[in-house]
């Protein structure tokens, strides 16, 4: 069965990638970027959240209806809709947002009204540095919260760890509000590492491991996912707390199959 989240066709077009396996008029689409410093991907025009882009990702537009577009998202290949106003043609970017926030500012001064919270992952233009602030097309940001595109953090688990206390929210992708395997992709691409947005293809596209969890090991239950902290400690955003939290490996296990009858489904390696 075609799986729709990696499908980028509708019942009236599909992508040119798709060449040959389909009988559905084809097309280039549009190569656009995310113009909303958040913006949902949703399932349908107006429907549920699947997951989020950032400011700054790359969006191929393939259909329209309405007043939302139809496309793939480049950083996964996850395909949905967004309102057609959450995209611009913008300028190719050259910094991204290492750290779990910031703020776009009008001047460069802290005590400036900001304009918008920015999340981990967003990326901007930088054409100057004023101060301690870098000046993009969008207003100021500060220099410190910012990394050349090409150049990643080290640990996936630190920057789950910087995340901790972010509240739960099912597809989020941010501080503001993510869910289990929002919080393993956002660590990775943090880091340079490519992981779909789902758990279960997660869990599919990464290796099984054996031994003793490790850190950064990845741990599938159906429907969820966690990262290994160490051989005896977990972090994973959890509706159980509401938000990203450490838990013992043993106790969460325990925990699981007492709720709701799931076991580890597996253990696996990045």
């Amino acid at each position: 069965m075609t799986d729709r989240r990696l499908t980028p066709a509708t019942s009236r077009l599909a992508l040119a990638t798709l060449a040959g396996q389909t009988d559905l008029p084809l097309t280039e689409g549009s190569l656009l970027r995310v113009a909303l410093p958040l913006v949902d991907l949703l399932r349908s025009p107006g429907g549920p959240r699947d997951r989020q882009l950032w400011l700054g990702e790359r969006f191929t537009v393939i259909d329209r209806e309405g007043d939302h577009v139809f496309g793939q998202a480049q950083r996964d290949g996850y395909c949905g809709w967004l309102p057609e106003s959450a995209l611009a043609e913008g300028t190719a970017a050259t910094h991204w947002i290492s750290a779990p926030s910031s703020h776009l500012y009008p001047e460069p001064r802290v005590q400036a009204h900001e304009r918008a919270a920015l999340p981990m992952g967003a990326r901007l233009t930088v054409t100057a540095e004023v101060g301690a602030f870098a000046e993009t097309p969008l207003g100021f940001v500060p220099m410190v919260h910012l990394t050349p595109l090409g150049r990643w953090l080290a640990d996936p688990v630190s920057v789950a760890e910087s995340l901790l206390g972010s509240p739960y929210l099912w597809g989020g992708n941010s501080r503001a509000g993510i869910d289990c395997s929002g919080l393993v992709q956002l660590a990775h691409h943090a880091c340079g590492i490519t992981l779909p947005g789902d758990s279960d293809l997660q869990e599919a596209a990464t290796p099984r491991a054996e031994g003793p969890f490790q850190r950064g090991d990845l741990l599938f239950w159906q429907g969820h996912v966690a990262l290994a902290v160490g051989e005896s400690l977990l972090i994973h955003a959890n509706g159980h707390t509401m938000s990203v939290a450490y838990e013992p490996i043993e106790a969460c296990l325990a925990r699981i199959k007492a709720a709701e009858g799931r076991v580890l489904s597996s253990h696996r390696r990045p």
